[in-house]
This record gives C-alpha cells, sequence and structure tokens, in this order.
C-alpha cells in the first residue's frame, strides 16, 4: 500500500511517499479501508520531533491521527462491527498511521460514521471533537449558567468546543480574527475578541473555564480571567507530573516535565485556580456520542480545504502555518 512515512525528525523534514506493507490485522483490530485522513498541529509537532519525550515513535512510521473509511476486514474477537460498515476514528497513540491507504484499528477506537457526514468531511472530526469533549465534558464538567474561553475559536478544536459548550449551556467566549466574526457568532459564540487588536486579559473577568491552545505566555494571562476555584486545561502544555506519571515515563521525564510546568502550577496555585494538562487519548466510545449530536445538528463540521492523496506535505505545511479556518482534509479514495 502506498503510505507517507516519517523518515527523519525535523522543523524542516518532510514526509515520503513510500509503498510499505499493509498492516497484519490482530484479534481486536478491524480493518479500514481509508477514504480521508484529517490533518492536525499534533502532526505537525510530532513531525518536527517537538514531542519526541511524550510520543518517541521510532523513525521510520507512518504519520497521521485521523481516519474515516470502510471496513474491509475484522480480527476473530470483534463483534461491534462488520464488513462494509462505514467508520471513522483517533487510532490511540503508537497505533497511529492514517495518511496510507489502510489501517488496522483497535475495536475500541472505532465509531460509525455520521450518516449525514461525507468521509472528507467525517475524517476532520475525531481528534478535536474528543479533544474538546474530553475538556469540557470529562475534565472541565461544564455546566448550565457558567462561562467557558476557547482560545483560537476558528481553529479545529475551537470550532467544535464552542458548539459543544453552547449545547451545555455556557456563556462562551472566544479569540479570532475579524474575517472569522460572523461563523464563530454563528456556531454560538457569545463574546468575541480579536487577536489582532484586543487583549482578551482586559475583557474577561470571572470565568469558570479556560480551553488553553496557544503558548505559556498565554495561558499565565489566562490564569487572570478565571475565578478563584476556577479551572485552566491546557492542551498545548506544559505537561504536568500527573500526565507524566500517567504515561509511565522516565524519572528523567517527569522531572523534566515537573519543571516546565512549575510555574504555571505554582500561579495557578497561588490564585486558587486547578491547572490540567491535557493529552486526548482515543475513545470509541465518546465518538460515538459525539456521532449523535453531529447527527442531529448539534454539531456542525467545518472543513476548509481538501487536498488530494498525492500533496499531503502541502496539507501538512498549510496547517503548521496555523492559519486554517476548520479542518483540513487528505482524500485517499
Amino acid at each position: 500500500m502506498k503510505a507517507f512515512v516519517v523518515q527523519n525528525y525535523g522543523k524542516k523534514e518532510e514526509l515520503t511517499l513510500r509503498e510499505v506493507s499493509k498492516p497484519i490485522l490482530r484479534e481486536n483490530e478491524v480493518m479500514v479501508e481509508i477514504y480521508a485522513a484529517g490533518l492536525n498541529q499534533l502532526d505537525t509537532k510530532i513531525l518536527s520531533g517537538e514531542f519526541k519525550m511524550i510520543l518517541p515513535y521510532k523513525t521510520p512510521f507512518i504519520l497521521g491521527h485521523d481516519l474515516a473509511g470502510i471496513v474491509i476486514e475484522t480480527g476473530s474477537k470483534v463483534t461491534k462491527f462488520k464488513i462494509g460498515d462505514e467508520v471513522y476514528a483517533r487510532p490511540s497513540d503508537h497505533h497511529i498511521g492514517t495518511f496510507a491507504e489502510y489501517l488496522a484499528v483497535e475495536e475500541t477506537d472505532l465509531a460509525l460514521k455520521p450518516q449525514n457526514l461525507s468521509m472528507d468531511e467525517a475524517a476532520g472530526v475525531p481528534l478535536v471533537a474528543l479533544t474538546a469533549w474530553q475538556a469540557l465534558v470529562e475534565i472541565g464538567k461544564l455546566k448550565k449558567g457558567q462561562k467557558v474561553f476557547i482560545q483560537a475559536g476558528s481553529g479545529g478544536v475551537g470550532i467544535v468546543a464552542i458548539q459543544l459548550a453552547k449545547y451545555l449551556g455556557a456563556t462562551v467566549a472566544t479569540t479570532a480574527g475579524k474575517a472569522s466574526f460572523p461563523m464563530l457568532k454563528e456556531l454560538g459564540a457569545d463574546v468575541l475578541i480579536d487577536y489582532k487588536t484586543q487583549d482578551f486579559e482586559t475583557v474577561l473577568k470571572d470565568y469558570d473555564l479556560v480551553l488553553n491552545s496557544q503558548d505559556t505566555k498565554t495561558l499565565k494571562k489566562s490564569l487572570n480571567v478565571v475565578k478563584t476555584g476556577g479551572k485552566v486545561i491546557s492542551i498545548s502544555g506544559p505537561p504536568t507530573p500527573a500526565f507524566a506519571q500517567e504515561i509511565g515515563a522516565s524519572w528523567i521525564i517527569r522531572s523534566v516535565l515537573s519543571l516546565l510546568s512549575f510555574g504555571v502550577r505554582k500561579k495557578a496555585k497561588r490564585q486558587g485556580i486547578d491547572y490540567e494538562f491535557l493529552f486526548m487519548k482515543s475513545s470509541g466510545k465518546q465518538l460515538g456520542q459525539i456521532t449523535k449530536l453531529i447527527e442531529d445538528g448539534t454539531l456542525k463540521i467545518v472543513v476548509e480545504k481538501v487536498y488530494p492523496f498525492s500533496q499531503t506535505n502541502e496539507a501538512l505545511n498549510h496547517v503548521a502555518s496555523g492559519r486554517a479556518k476548520g479542518k483540513v482534509v487528505i482524500k485517499i479514495k
């Protein structure tokens, strides 16, 4: 099969299109013929080597964290899916590789594709939707009447998180460029802040929850808009000792991560705020719940551009630029 492979880590490295062996199917896995794959900032960070400490993939390996496709074979212990099912997934860490024609995916990572989405649209959903769900529902426990600040509203995570927060009954503030304001207002954002001309720190006050996706400087400023007893969840770091322990990191990596997040954790503790780093986990069960929200019209999917499979590197560069408004997808079939 054809696949785009990481040959070497590096900020200027590109993926290499290679002919590789089709995956071997295990008893608890489903073989998916991939029709489309979504691209994420996580892909660019893994390629650059930025996440080697957390995800030490040995080169060469196939990149890609989102897929939509059709089941062509099932393992002997698979019970929830059958040949011909249209599915989508964010394969679990160390089982990635969606920039390819086929992938063996663990049954627990899969869900049936929303019936009202095309393969291209569905491919852009799993990672960002699961991130938003785990931040707002699982960890943030966002309730009706609360206030949430979601940074970078026009990004992949932001678009889903705004809609999910409105569904949960929260007041939503977000940052974006003015050109994105009409779209974000339509999706449910209540407070729109132009990141080019406004400082969110002077606009927002006494928020219950912040979903941080920007740099550490922005994260520290975010602590100032949260009320005592509130929570800040960051999907862009810095990771915490609790996260290091969760992934079974060595004591050296635990020490490094503890040092990286020390300033943020200290400031949060001093202000009576709970700080947590979120590295989303695969979950077919949660994806199934997200599917229902997509099918009943609660969540709308925004795909900015679909690239042909041959232009995967161009698509990845577009994502890395940070200018994408919505999801970027590659069409494989």
